[in-house]
């Protein structure tokens, strides 16, 4: 169905945008604990390496799609491969969001609510699951949703511009803050020191998923929000600014974070509650020193996870009401609402069993988006055609001449070969 699309204003939005999709949860949640479960610094050095030789040529297979067909990710595939096998990608790319931001929205609603309970330093035990995570798990989808309503460029365009630098001041000022709390230096030293006696297969996998996870690879979001860049952006030039903003946010996130677990003596390998069960106890020291100084960094703090999450479910939600409007001809008002009501009901299970939020979270993780990625590079790599995939990366011979052969090179053989050694990994280990 043909409707007027927006597109996004310059590079500077694409980037703001893309970043915000990929600077989210992912880095200042989930990277953090994933750090302290899989090794440390040398978890850090695979996650980069993964980052810049994989997830980035990966991103660009997406971008390449989306941008080719101006299209939603399902409409994307239908374009370019109608009535073929190839569709499955589409509706992967479609369902593999909804399931995701189902328990990100869960964790996105802990945040609001510690954001609440840090302006008395009385946070309680960390409560993960419940009537309470419900209700602060509506509130969190119900605002994101709101924030796709309003369209590209006065939704999401507008919000990622405010959201992005205010986000990196937000973390810096908490990095700053943590790194010079007592024991501090042991995070460091964590963070800085890799032990390559930690490098595992379990490691080179969930850093490659982890890499997905932080730059929105395999979810449909970098195809749709492709969509709505122009002809003549070049490609490598924003993805490359995403990455590099993605990881760099990553590591500030980790600097913020783990001297502070250092500092009150948790354990690094605390898995998805460390942030939640880590700083409030911190947070809760410092009000014993100074109340005003413990409110104001507690409530920075969670206020900037709050705006993390938001940027990522904005985009996740985007996928599928991009769907909903571009093949279903339904307004973006009531798309919005109704992958508000799917995402809401996939997500009661998790809200009420952290068992269930864990399996969903590993799974989707390490196996919808690996299955998402290896379709991607299968597609681009040997299915489309190799001179669309020239012009469409160097804007018609006009950029990236010199980096294309790179780039094909990885896509066709590197990458497949790599995304598959990591699927059957996740499966025996």
């Amino acid at each position: 169905m043909t409707t007027e699309r927006e597109n996004f204003g310059s590079r500077a939005a694409v980037i703001m945008a893309m970043a915000g999709s990929a600077i989210g949860l992912g880095n200042i949640w989930r990277f953090p604990y994933m750090v302290g479960e899989y090794g440390g610094a040398a978890f850090i050095l695979v996650f980069i390496l993964c980052s810049f030789v994989l997830s980035f040529p990966i991103f660009l297979s997406e971008a390449i799609v989306g941008r080719k067909t101006h299209s939603n990710a399902f409409g994307a595939m239908r374009q370019l491969a109608p009535k073929s096998v190839w569709t499955a990608l589409g509706y992967l790319s479609v369902i593999t969001p909804m399931i995701i931001v189902s328990y990100y929205s869960i964790v996105g609603g802990w945040s609001i609510e510690y954001f609440f309970k840090s302006f008395s330093l009385n946070f309680g035990e960390f409560r993960p699951t419940g009537w309470t995570t419900l209700v602060f798990n509506t509130i969190f989808l119900a605002l994101s949703a709101g924030i796709v309503a309003f369209g590209v460029k006065a939704g999401i365009e507008k919000f990622n511009k405010i959201s992005i630098p205010l986000l990196f001041v937000l973390i810096v000022l908490i990095m700053i803050y943590s790194l010079n709390m007592p024991g501090a230096e042991k995070g460091v030293e964590y963070l800085i020191k890799p032990d390559f006696s930690k490098l595992t297969g379990r490691t080179f996998a969930f850093a490659l998923g982890q890499s997905f996870y932080s730059m929105s690879l395999g979810m449909g979001i970098v195809i749709t929000y492709s969509s709505y860049v122009h002809k003549e952006e070049n490609l490598v030039a924003s993805g490359a600014g995403t990455v590099l903003a993605a990881l760099l946010f990553s590591i500030l996130a980790g600097f913020a974070i783990m001297p502070a677990v250092f500092s009150a003596g948790i354990v690094p390998s605390s898995g998805p509650g460390l942030v939640y069960q880590t700083l409030p106890y911190v947070f809760s020291r410092m009000g014993e020193t100074s109340p005003i100084i413990g409110t104001a960094v507690a409530a920075l703090f969670f206020f900037s996870v709050v705006v993390a999450a938001m940027t990522s479910s904005i985009s996740l939600i985007e996928v599928g009401v991009a769907y909903l409007v571009e093949e279903k001809g339904i307004k973006r008002s009531l798309a919005c609402l109704i992958v508000f009501a799917v995402a809401w009901l996939l997500g009661l299970a998790s809200v009420f069993s952290i068992e269930v939020f864990g399996k969903v979270d590993a799974f989707s993780s390490n196996f919808m988006l690996t299955a998402g990625v290896m379709l991607v590079v299968l597609f681009v790599g040997w299915r489309m055609d190799k001179e669309d995939v020239r012009s469409e990366l160097t804007n018609h011979g006009k950029v990236n001449n010199k980096v294309f052969g790179v780039f094909y090179f990885l896509v066709r053989f590197v990458a497949p070969i790599t995304v598959l050694a990591i699927f059957i990994s996740n499966l025996v280990l």
